[in-house]
């Protein structure tokens, strides 16, 4: 596992950009908190997580690549997620309903057809929109435990089972604002 520095993540973009796609599970830093994510493509890395986390069912969320990724896959027609779409990048995450057709798996949400989506306002944004593909992005933490605020707060377990870790210091913010698009409710996190 390799803790990596802004600068290290600029110079080595390519090669993490390939890591990702071949199944890399990672620990980032976002505009509200550290995320562990990885290609929302690969169910295998999906499960991965999963088990890492020990949240064998509940729904994950996506970094998509940029708004008209979400567009694309999500219904999107419904003023408050016209409104919160025109908020991205943000710290929100956006519950939409997923368009027929889309090529998700269904592992990031078994038990419904709707989707977290979020585009943080951070420098990471830029390289998940040049790969053109989604990222899971769910906290790092094991269910119900704290979540990861610096190295010191990261759980043992969970760091001898991610590649890399892109560290960008202390973040001591909330979790993204939840907007339920599909029930027309915002859910504050504590």
């Amino acid at each position: 596992m390799e803790i990596l520095t802004k600068r290290d993540f600029t110079l080595r973009k390519r090669e993490l950009q390939r890591k990702i796609m071949e199944g890399a599970i990672f620990i980032y830093p976002t505009d509200t908190i550290y995320g562990i994510g990885c290609n929302a493509l690969n169910s295998a890395a999906i499960q991965k997580i999963r088990k890492i986390k020990q949240r064998p069912n509940s729904a994950f969320s996506i970094w998509a690549p940029n708004k008209e990724w979400i567009q694309n896959n999500c219904d999107t027609s419904s003023e408050l997620a016209t409104e919160y779409l025109d908020k991205l990048p943000g710290p929100y995450t956006l519950i939409l309903l997923q368009k027929k057709g889309h090529h998700l798996p269904e592992i990031i949400n078994p038990a419904k057809n709707s989707l977290g989506v979020r585009i943080p306002h951070h420098y990471l944004s830029n390289f998940f929109h040049e790969m053109e593909i989604p990222i899971i992005t769910t906290s790092v933490n094991k269910s119900g435990e704290r979540f990861m605020t610096t190295l010191e707060t990261l759980d043992p377990d969970i760091q001898a089972q991610v590649n890399f870790i892109i560290y960008d210091g202390e973040i001591k913010n909330k979790p993204s604002k939840i907007i339920n698009c599909v029930t027309k409710e915002e859910i504050e996190r504590e």
